[in-house]
């Protein structure tokens, strides 16, 4: 209530001057002495609230002058409002709205102000009681209306200014809660916060505000995930803490808020202490709540969510017992009528749930089940909470199934599930989850009952949920193994041709979207592992194998904890097939054969190696790193001598196949797995020699393929470690000596040939090498991923090699190359290896339906239906065809938007790519034929514009894929009348359309083309211009558009010291006052008067002045704390630049001596100001608010032209400038600024919403000093 002490207000003002200021005092009614120093310090020392700021005991006091109707209605409404919050009788409350209503009538507009202003407050809060008692909306819009009416009348030294605040603030925060729109949770925080800056500490009232605060910024958490907003909430939880003291009525509140944010805090970062104390909190807020206070229940209830968190994160099983006994009270607290009595069941019914899945007690998931059915009962159709309640009883009794195999709950999970499905229509968020859920109950009563018609139906609905389940969904990969299971299940069932391949594809793809660290990927390796080894025991020349249990018993999602050894056959059935593949790979005719053989041995094989993993071992790469580390157990020894064979087994068949396919990749998968043999294989181990001579053998063909030095020493290092393993006359021996000998002639011969190419013959390995490096270098400089316009498929950099490599023109120069010298081969790949990659962007406007990244890889843009934005790349790639363009790209599917890298990357080589395209197509989609192009949305945007500026050839398209005009030409950017058309359109010059180069020269101009444009997310009109100006800066999503601008205008100022971005006219930033807040400050440059009409206003201006009263401001001294320069020593000035967000900015100053403001008339609107500065002519300026603390007499201000040495030429001519080129550019008038003095010889700009246009006085030009000022 209260800016200051009101001590404080008694010993600047006297009583008489204090009683004027405030005509309605409130008086307590046992204070005899009505002196106001004893009636504040009793308002302070009683408690009260913002929503109740007058207790009963106060009562309005009129002034003698005035009559007692007023007051009698107010003390009337109160006492009926006091009733109502006691006994809860609405009736009360109406009535007590009805007299505020009377009151405030005898309280019109310009009378008594205290007194309206406090009706209008308790007007207000009586309507949010209302509000909150009845729903009504049309009461809480009233109230939020009357509380601005409330804040428009208080003054900045009113009492009542804090209170104000705070009441409106509180009631934009319920109305953001029943229409969750985040400008009014905006307003609300700002509101809070100016009502705590009039609530210092000491202040009685503080503690509320930094209640409401904490919540405010919470609830804008939950909205926009940003963590300052947390920070600063559980900042203002601690304070409010520490104000609340252990006797404080408000201390539970303070507990309860702060352990709030605390909670929150820990859900997003995990921190176990966040966890802890806000459990500790909770505990100590519910000790200090009575039972049967109406906090209680809520209380209970968050200390019971605490605690579940700590159960689910620290895997506390203990917790749970207390969890549950909490939820338990609770609802007792919540009897069958009262509106939370639904959520209390299904918050108990949840954690005992959990219990059940950590206790393994059968009592707890029953229990669940029938709170779940109880819930149930409370969610009538069309409640919000009834398709998630009916999902949780789903999975209860789903879970009762699995454990208990009772066929009861298994018809009643399955009747659930039917009744979800003819409930919500096709389009429901959950439709996929309940597909699922019903397809694998129906599954598992195939495994029970055998009828064929359930494996029938759960195939079909499995079938569906998957395809609401695209390849990013997180639930994809189960979908994809319970259709997987049904499909071998079908096949042993029925036979069924083609099952088997289809769940071996779907078991493949689950297995490759589980995580390596997934609990659930050994059950789909597993099974997987089972359907190959079905097919390939089909096979009519392999022979059947001894133990065939792990094939027959049932599928691991039912018993995944009875798995019988899989490895062991699956290595079995892979020998088989490695000795077919050698006998194959004999005969001509079955080489086709032989490949399938040693790829479905490589497949076995490495499943069987994964299902060996111990379980705390993610990968074989994990598993050796930790035996080297700890060393073996006893039980891990037998698997390791195991597993070291079958590591040796599966790099012969990589070796294999890289000898047989040249696939690079193979013979690197096959060093991997040699080295750790290397590594887990004893010193005595009887194969180590056999196994280090092969993997010496992978080094040397390496070697071969690429040449490094690093290969063929480790190779020649592995065969000296052999050669003592084996004894002289053993057959390996002389092979190993031989295969030493070759190595070490290798290196030798390299070293003395050296690395020329001149000196050796051309080979094709070295013209590959040479197109390999020429084509990486290209790859480096273009998108990560393109369009291949004759696929219409998704290609990364690496299929995009592989195209290239298998096509016509690599072949052809390949040929080329081979007959020509180096420097004419280089000349060769050159010209060729650019031409081939060389793509076409495309500029468009965003619509609906556009595809992204997730829903084009994998598949052909040409067969997808050409609705939407799929016509649009089409119709791009296309295009991009019959220009002669094999790649294309678009920023709606070629950017992984998920990655904010990538998204880093992209932003940054935007522009690089525009430039670098053969052609940008710009695709119009709301110009017709016949219709002009400056119409178009497509020039309003911001990232349009450096989409029109960077490309050197543009072809503009209309909605039908026209060209614009049906022009013909290659390029619409060389055509007269089109350039013509662009400038009317973008007011952008000729020369720049055809031939713009991006930097920070002319940066007025080109924040000018921006100012007209906007972006969907505020920051990106700052993003989508560091191309244009070629500066490099971090993308921070979430950052206010204001700073977002103002990074980039001072990364401009600091590489160039242009100046030209300060002229301009508006709001300022928050991030500097130099800067504008919004770009559209710089839509069009404020125009200096002629010189001649500067003087006529000027000397009007004196004249209407002659008599006024003026301020005569402070004197200030420059010398003493700023650098100082004269018209003689311009060499010497330092260009603008910016420190730690400090603009150190040289300008010639004029201190500003006089300033009045002049009388308004009564149809002005605003102040206008008459300014007296040191060497300028009088000047006026109009501003819309007033100039805030003119009148302090230690106020300093000045009037500034910012210094840059190109008004005067070229800074090697500066040394002689005449002193007739000084009059003739200093005496003309120019745009100045305003400047603040403030503490420690700082500035901030003021007065930016009007243009300021100085006229500086010739006598005094020469005198002129450029001073170095630090602007904030």
């Amino acid at each position: 209530m209260y800016k200051r002490c009101p001590c404080s207000v008694l010993h600047t003002n006297t009583t008489k001057d204090f009683l004027d200021n405030n005509p309605y005092l409130l008086l307590v009614s046992n204070i005899q002495d009505r002196s106001p120093v004893r009636v504040l310090l009793q308002l302070i020392t009683e408690r009260s609230t913002d929503s109740d700021p007058f207790p009963s005991h106060y009562i309005f006091h009129k002034r003698k002058r005035q009559g007692d109707a007023f007051g009698a209605k107010c003390r009337d409404a109160w006492a009926r409002c006091r009733r109502f919050r006691k006994n809860g009788e609405v009736a009360e409350l109406d009535e007590a709205i009805t007299l505020y209503r009377s009151a405030l009538e005898l309280r019109p507009h310009g009378e008594n102000v205290s007194d309206r202003i406090r009706s209008l407050h308790h007007l207000a809060l009586c309507l949010s009681y209302r509000y909150i008692a009845r729903g009504l909306v049309e009461d809480l819009e009233e109230a939020i209306t009357l509380g601005r009416a409330a804040l428009k009348l208080c003054t900045s030294r009113q009492l009542d200014r804090a209170t104000s605040y705070h009441n409106l603030a509180c009631d934009l925060r319920r109305r953001f809660a029943n229409k969750a729109e985040t400008r009014d949770l905006e307003e609300s925080i700002e509101l809070h916060r100016s009502a705590l800056e009039l609530r210092p500490l000491g202040h009685p009232r503080r503690c509320s505000s930094l209640h409401q605060l904490a919540l405010c910024l919470s609830d804008r958490y939950d909205r926009r995930k940003e963590v300052t907003d947390l920070e600063e909430a559980v900042m203002h939880g601690r304070e409010a803490l520490k104000l609340s003291l252990l006797d404080h009525p408000d201390r539970g509140v303070s507990l309860f808020i702060l352990a709030h944010a605390l909670r929150k805090r820990f859900q997003t970062r995990l921190t176990a202490c966040d966890l802890d104390e806000a459990i500790a909190l909770s505990r100590a807020a519910l000790e200090l709540c009575p039972s049967g206070h109406a906090r209680q229940s809520s209380l209970l209830h968050h200390l019971a969510a605490c605690l579940s968190d700590r159960c689910g994160d620290q895997k506390e099983v203990s917790a749970l017992d207390e969890v549950v006994t909490l939820r338990r009270e609770v609802l007792k607290l919540h009897p069958p009528e009262h509106a939370d009595r639904g959520k209390s069941l299904r918050c108990l019914a949840f954690d005992l749930r959990k219990r059940f899945e950590k206790q393994d007690t059968m009592c707890d998931l029953e229990e669940a089940i029938k709170l779940y059915h109880a819930a149930l009962t409370l969610c009538p159709e069309g409640h919000p909470d009834r398709s998630s309640t009916i999902s949780e009883l789903f999975d209860c009794v789903s879970k009762g199934g699995d454990k208990l195999r009772e066929v009861a709950d298994l018809e009643t999970s399955i009747l659930l599930g039917r009744l979800d499905l003819d409930r919500y229509p096709s389009e429901h968020a959950n439709r996929g989850v309940l597909l699922h859920n019903l397809g694998r109950d129906l599954r598992k009563r195939f495994t029970q009952e055998g009828a064929i018609c359930d494996l029938e139906e759960s195939i079909k609905l499995l079938r569906l949920a998957l395809e609401l389940r695209p390849t990013s969904h997180p639930d994809r990969s189960s979908t994809l193994h319970e259709l997987a299971v049904c499909l071998s299940n079908r096949h042993d069932k029925l036979g069924v041709v083609g099952d088997l391949e289809q769940a071996i594809t779907f078991g493949g793809e689950a297995l490759d979207l589980c995580q390596p660290e997934s609990h659930e990927r050994r059950g789909v390796l597993y099974d997987l592992s089972c359907y190959l080894s079905k097919k390939i025991q089909e096979q009519a020349d392999i022979p059947k194998l001894a133990n065939t249990d792990f094939l027959h018993q049932a599928v691991s999602v039912d018993n995944p904890t009875r798995r019988v050894d899989a490895a062991s056959p699956l290595l079995e059935l892979s020998q088989h097939l490695w000795h077919r593949f050698q006998k194959r790979s004999l005969v001509t005719d079955r080489e086709t054969d032989s490949k399938t053989d040693l790829d479905d041995a490589i497949c076995l094989a490495t499943y069987a190696l994964e299902l060996r993993l111990p379980r705390e071992d993610v990968s074989i790469r994990a598993w050796v790193q930790r035996l080297a580390q700890v060393g073996a157990n006893s039980e891990e020894s037998v698997i390791l001598d195991r597993a070291v064979g079958d590591l040796c087994t599966l790099a012969n068949y990589y070796r294999a196949r890289f000898q047989t396919e040249d696939t690079i990749t193979d013979l690197d998968e096959a060093i991997t797995l040699y080295r750790y043999v290397s590594q887990l294989c004893p010193t005595g181990h009887p194969n180590r020699a056999s196994w280090l001579h092969d993997f010496a053998q992978c080094l040397a063909d390496l070697f071969h393929r690429q040449p490094a030095a690093v290969n063929l020493d480790e190779a020649i290092a592995l065969q000296q470690e052999v050669l003592p393993l084996l004894v002289s006359n053993d057959p390996g021996y002389d092979v190993s000596l031989h295969f030493l000998a070759d190595c070490v002639q290798m290196k030798v011969r390299r070293q003395i040939t050296g690395p020329s190419s001149d000196a050796s013959p051309v080979t094709a390995s070295s013209i590959d090498q040479d197109i390999l490096k020429v084509a990486l270098e290209t790859l480096r400089n273009i998108p990560t991923r393109l369009l291949h316009t004759h696929t219409g498929t998704l290609c990364n950099k690496d299929a995009q090699m592989s195209h290239f490599r298998s096509s016509r023109q690599y072949k052809e120069l390949v040929s080329l190359c081979e007959k020509c010298g180096p420097d004419q081969r280089m000349e060769h790949i050159r010209t060729v290896v650019p031409k081939y990659f060389q793509f076409v962007t495309f500029s468009h406007r965003w619509g609906e339906r556009e595809p992204l990244l997730h829903d084009i890889e994998g598949h052909s843009i040409y067969g997808m239906s050409a609705v939407g934005g799929w016509g649009k790349l089409q119709a791009l790639c296309v295009v991009a065809c019959k220009q002669h363009c094999l790649w294309a790209w678009s920023d709606t599917c070629c950017i992984d938007k998920y990655s904010s890298a990538e998204v880093q990357e992209t932003i940054g080589s935007m522009f690089v790519w525009y430039r670098q395209s053969a052609l940008t197509i710009v695709y119009l989609a709301d110009v017709h034929d016949n219709t002009s192009l400056r119409s178009s949305e497509w020039f309003s945007r911001g990232w349009t514009l450096q989409e029109l500026l960077a490309p050197s050839r543009v072809l503009f398209y209309t909605q039908n894929w026209s060209p614009y005009r049906n022009l013909q030409s290659l390029n619409h950017k060389t055509d007269a009348a089109m350039l013509e058309e662009l400038r009317a359109a973008t007011g952008i010059d000729h020369r720049f359309l055809t031939d713009f180069s991006p930097g920070t020269n002319d940066a007025r101009s080109r924040l000018q083309w921006a100012s007209s444009r906007r972006t969907t997310r505020p920051e990106d009109i700052a993003y989508s211009l560091f191309g244009i100006f070629n500066v490099h800066l971090p993308v921070m999503y979430g950052e206010s558009a204001e700073h977002a601008l103002g990074r980039l205008l001072a990364e401009i100022v600091s590489k160039s010291g242009d100046i030209s971005i300060l002229d301009w006219v508006g709001v300022p930033s928050p991030f500097h006052s130099c800067f504008p807040a919004h770009i559209t400050s710089y839509g069009r440059l404020p125009t200096p008067l002629h010189s001649r009409n500067a003087e006529e206003k000027s000397l009007a201006i004196n004249q209407e002045t002659a008599s006024a009263e003026v301020i005569q401001l402070g004197k200030p001294d420059l010398r003493a704390s700023s650098e100082v320069y004269d018209l003689r020593s311009l060499t010497k000035v330092p260009l603008p630049r910016f420190l730690n967000r400090l603009l150190l900015l040289p300008c010639i100053p004029y201190p500003v001596m006089e300033i009045q403001l002049k009388e308004a008339g009564s149809s002005t609107r605003g102040y206008t100001y008459n300014i007296q500065a040191s060497g300028l002519t009088r000047l006026e300026i109009a501003l819309p608010t007033e100039l805030k603390d003119v009148r302090k007499s230690q106020t300093i201000l000045h009037l500034v032209r910012p210094w840059h040495s190109q008004l005067l030429g070229s800074t090697s001519e500066l040394d002689v400038v005449a002193d007739e080129q000084l009059l003739s550019t200093f005496n003309k008038p120019f745009n100045a600024l305003l400047l603040i003095q403030l503490p420690h010889n700082e500035h901030r700009r003021i007065a930016s919403s009007t243009p300021i246009t100085a006229r500086p006085i010739e006598a005094n030009i020469l005198e002129s000093e450029i001073v170095i000022f630090n602007i904030v």
